[in-house]
């Protein structure tokens, strides 16, 4: 895995320059800058956590962050506090969730398993209803790929001057941390695989997955202000899926509801059982229990469905779910 991340360093100076393309036609006439790329020690990149804190961040920070711009996929600029405050300037109740890169592997999948145990409905239906956002490093053009990549369907938006991250203490390392985190459920070679081809595949906008160091957090809003957070340490430190839930106060048991896994073991399984039934049906012209050619007809049309039904599913898979494009928050 080391040698993947070194293989994307090269990468990552130039993915930190902002989407001139689409800044310059947002609302925003602040420019954006991308933070300093240097680093005492390069090697200390690959090891161990960062000593980082989850201290809430100060009044002053969360003033100074309020009016910088978040884009979303169309390259539209909004005030960072438009997510916790609602249109007529009181606030609200907010999760803001900071992930790394546009094509890391390991965001995804922790979005995936975050869609797969809440919801903008479960969480609208809180005694204090409560919005999620995600925010991510890179380009604005990309959103509407991560969107369909992890199937999320909760708003999404971009900063790829970083300021956000820097105001809030959010820092840069590779290093993968020494365990697995629960939400992950595909292997790190897979997830690490994809994300290259997922890179590869985007062309021009290759370069605009935002920097490769960067790590994220999350920040729960309450009355104008964080009440909790936490900060990434490594490349898959984020807060896990019943963490959240506790902390947003979600009924029922608060643990990660398992997916199905899309992985490439699991794909060749699913289709070696279509293929053993396929092979049954035809040496043995239909289950012999059956007592009648329509009984066996029947078995025989069955199992057609269960496969069709089965392939369905794993096309869906593949293909990375819906697209979802989301209008920006009041």
């Amino acid at each position: 895995m080391a040698a993947v991340s070194e293989a994307t360093t090269s990468t990552s100076t130039e993915s930190k320059t902002p989407d001139t393309s689409t800044t310059q036609a947002s609302k925003s006439t602040e420019p954006l800058t991308a933070p300093s790329t240097e680093v005492a020690d390069p090697t200390a990149d690959f090891e161990g956590d960062l000593d980082v804190n989850n201290d809430v961040p100060s009044t002053k920070d969360i003033l100074e962050a309020a009016d910088l711009p978040i884009l979303d996929a169309d390259g539209t600029a909004y005030p960072f506090k438009s997510l916790y405050t609602k249109a007529n300037g009181t606030p609200k109740r907010a999760l803001i969730i900071f992930v790394r890169h546009f094509f890391c592997g390991n965001c995804q999948e922790y979005l995936r398993t975050l869609c797969a145990s809440m919801s903008p409905e479960s969480l609208a239906s809180l005694p204090t209803p409560t919005t999620l956002s995600i925010i991510g490093c890179g380009s604005p053009s990309l959103i509407s790929m991560y969107a369909s990549s992890t199937s999320c369907t909760f708003a999404i938006y971009a900063d790829p001057s970083y300021k956000l991250y820097s105001r809030f203490g959010m820092t840069r390392t590779l290093s993968l941390g020494p365990k697995k985190p629960d939400y992950l459920q595909s292997s790190q070679v897979y997830n690490a695989l994809k994300s290259i081809v997922q890179s590869l595949s985007a062309g021009t906008k290759a370069m605009k997955g935002g920097d490769y160091n960067q790590v994220g957090g999350e920040f729960l809003w309450e009355e104008g202000k964080v009440v909790w957070c936490h900060r990434m340490r490594n490349t898959r430190d984020h807060a896990e899926i019943p963490v959240l839930r506790d902390r947003l106060g979600l009924d029922g048991p608060g643990g990660v509801r398992r997916r199905k896994s899309t992985g490439p073991a699991e794909l060749l399984k699913r289709t070696s059982r279509s293929w053993s039934r396929r092979r049954s049906m035809i040496m043995t012209g239909g289950d012999e229990r059956t007592g009648s050619d329509s009984a066996k007809e029947r078995d025989r049309s069955q199992i057609r469905e269960e496969i069709r039904s089965e392939q369905a599913g794993v096309d869906e898979n593949t293909n990375g779910g819906k697209t979802n494009g989301h209008a920006p928050k009041a």
